[in-house]
């Protein structure tokens, strides 16, 4: 990934800090630094300059940022520095929802909570709009928001396989073998989006927009990071993965019809199509499965498979009301506007 553009003193050190070989000095202006954002912060979800830092140290265990020296990737001293921001972030997210109830669940019965939540989602809908409403520029805009996560789609839930076992490993790694295209790389999600970006005039490199999307765009993605690499929030992230099966096929279809409402082909609808047909079968099988497996092989997974389910819904409903608040007001739901293609 490119290197982006500061948002901040915090982002900016650590920018500076990653092309140098690890060094003391540069870590504990960076870890004070941090600590001072974190401590004059209105609200983490939407702070700019420490979604972007956190987005950078977690790209790190990913592709990595260009010019980044390599060695920084497992640098103690750096992990501690993400940890802090990890610390407040989790504790926005678990403060910004309510758990259903904890009584013992077999899978089915798990399967039917999640259910019931993805039900009760009330979040505005960009579906909708896109298919009855939205102009080019406003779709164009749609697809930059997604590009964040879907450029890369299905690899923070894939840090969840080796910390399966059993049922939910095997549901697991059914899911995200359909996710990077079942050995064909032209049909991977992620490539398949990037042909949607190419036919809508965008550049499809991975994080190529990154400067453009606002701070709770990052979080999106930022969650399941936190969910994907900490062991210990397993659950958290095979929730958050039933929850996005099982609110995606019918917004696909909305996304799908917006976009040959005006003008598109299957180049760039097929992403869309692909998830409508797919995501029907992966919300059975992540539900009872994934989601259900776990919670039977470890019944103290329930609280935090309920928990990134939850926060799943929760800051795509932020997102979403950031994106339609902006266009209910005429005005681009970017940081930056970004041309129009022809």
């Amino acid at each position: 990934m490119k290197s982006p553009e500061a948002r901040g003193f915090v982002s900016r050190a650590l920018l500076e800090l990653l092309p140098q070989e690890p060094n003391t000095e540069g870590l504990n202006a960076l870890s004070g630094a941090v600590t001072d954002a974190l401590g004059a912060s209105s609200g983490i979800l939407a702070d700019d300059d420490l979604q972007l830092t956190l987005f950078c140290l977690y790209e790190l265990h990913y592709g990595g940022v260009d010019g980044s020296h390599p060695d920084w990737e497992w640098e103690p001293g750096l992990i501690g520095v993400r940890r802090l921001i990890e610390r407040d972030f989790e504790a926005a997210l678990r403060s910004a929802v309510e758990l259903p109830s904890l009584e013992p669940r077999d899978s089915d019965g798990v399967a039917a909570v999640l259910f019931e939540l993805a039900a009760a989602d009330t979040g505005p809908s960009v579906s909708r709009y896109v298919a009855k409403k939205a102009s080019l520029e406003q779709a164009q805009e749609f697809l930059i928001h997604k590009s964040v996560y879907q450029l890369k789609e299905a690899d923070p839930h894939t840090w969840a396989i080796p910390r399966l076992t059993g049922r939910a490993k095997a549901a697991m790694v059914e899911i995200q073998a359909d996710e990077y295209g079942g050995g064909r790389p032209e049909r991977m999600h992620s490539a398949l989006f990037a042909r949607t970006m190419r036919g809508a005039g965008l550049e499809d490199s991975y994080g190529y927009y990154l400067d453009a999307v606002p701070a709770i765009t990052l979080a999106s993605t930022n969650m399941m990071s936190l969910f994907g690499l900490n062991r210990r929030l397993r659950g958290a992230i095979v929730g958050h993965l039933a929850a996005y099966e099982m609110t995606s096929s019918q917004p696909n279809r909305l996304y799908g019809n917006g976009f040959r409402r005006l003008g598109f082909d299957e180049d760039v609808t097929w992403y869309f199509d692909e998830h409508v047909e797919a995501d029907a079968v992966h919300e059975q099988i992540a539900g009872r499965d994934l989601a259900g497996g776990l919670v039977e092989a470890e019944p103290e997974m329930l609280g935090d498979v309920y928990f990134g389910a939850a926060a799943a819904l929760a800051v795509d409903g932020m997102l979403g009301e950031h994106i339609m608040g902006a266009w209910e007001k005429g005005e681009s739901s970017l940081r930056t506007k970004v041309q129009a293609p022809a």
